[in-house]
């Protein structure tokens, strides 16, 4: 048995027994007979399963796109305000048509999203590039700025418990029905590995990007579309979650080096394991009571972001 082989059976072993755990845990037994099991996995615990799955997969490769577009490991989407700007569009179509479907507000939250980023990155030009710190700081600002101005509005309107619930990523309320949309992040991930090599060209700024044939506006214009609507995807259906864009591409990128064509499927199945893992953990530590899975996930990301501030740096790899 190969080595790769062996890799992608310990990890197809290790998502199989996260997901046979989430369908097995929560607040109705699914061997007590009070309720059908078929229907409960069904209706519940399969959705709840695939929603984190899912999630964690599209912010996971969502920041690898942002970081290579800024050529720099220690931006996510959640540090570029794109949350904040998808919230914004949110507020507004909920203003404005209230009983608009998910897909019309899904729809707007990408498009106030891309305009969002479009604006982080257009200071990030403009940012020095020796201190890798300085962009992330900016990006928190910005995003810091975006979210004051949702907040109020949404004070003014009366909408501030939506606001909470749109920060908050939890999947206590995934059921059938209500998470469906998330399939298209599946999709968005096929989209950004189908153009894995034009983004490990980002990656080498415009100038080197340009010279080696790359459409660099067309290829960047691509990448922010899929992490915006990564991004409007997952706060529509389940809220924000921080971290995951950050943690899973630099774990990753330590362990196997830079070959990011290789590297795609790896930061996938590493972001959908460990949100799916917080949400598990969140569901048990205060049984029958819940912790957001956003929070759990938040604690982890924090105490790897320091890591990252000061560990060495990883290997340089390519294969």
């Amino acid at each position: 048995m190969t080595a790769g082989l062996r890799l992608w059976l310990g990890l197809g072993t290790a998502l199989a027994a996260l997901a046979g755990l989430s369908l097995c845990i929560g607040a109705a037994s699914l061997f007590s007979g009070d309720l059908g099991t078929g229907w409960l996995i069904a209706v519940s615990r399969f959705p709840r399963t695939a929603a984190a799955l899912l999630a964690g997969m599209g912010l996971a490769l969502a920041g690898v796109v942002i970081q290579q577009t800024v050529q720099n490991r220690l931006v996510e989407p959640a540090l570029t305000g794109t949350p904040e700007a998808a919230m914004l569009g949110l507020l507004g179509v909920t203003l404005i048509a209230p009983g608009a479907a998910p897909v019309w507000k899904m729809a707007a939250a990408t498009a106030s999203a891309l305009i969002g980023t479009a604006g982080f990155l257009t200071l990030a030009r403009r940012i020095p590039r020796q201190d890798p710190m300085l962009l992330p700081l900016v990006g928190l600002i910005y995003g810091g700025i975006l979210g004051s101005a949702g907040l109020w509005l949404a004070w003014t309107t009366d909408l501030v418990q939506y606001l909470g619930i749109w920060r908050l990523g939890e999947f206590s309320g995934v059921v059938q029905g209500r998470y469906e949309l998330l399939w298209g992040i599946a999709a968005l991930a096929l989209l950004v590995y189908a153009a894995a090599d034009r983004i490990t060209l980002l990656g080498l700024g415009e100038t080197q990007a340009r010279s080696l044939g790359l459409n660099y506006a067309q290829t960047r214009t691509l990448g922010l579309v899929a992490v915006a609507a990564i991004t409007a995807l997952v706060i529509v259906t389940v809220g924000a979650l921080p971290f995951v864009g950050l943690v899973a591409p630099n774990l990753v990128s330590r362990w196997r080096g830079d070959n990011l064509r290789a590297n795609l499927p790896l930061v996938a199945a590493g972001g959908a394991g460990m949100v799916l893992a917080a949400d598990i953990l969140g569901r048990v530590l205060r049984e029958p009571y819940e912790i957001p899975a956003a929070t759990v996930f938040g604690v982890f990301g924090a105490g790897v972001f320091l890591w990252l501030l000061y560990a060495a740096p990883g290997p340089a790899r390519n294969g």
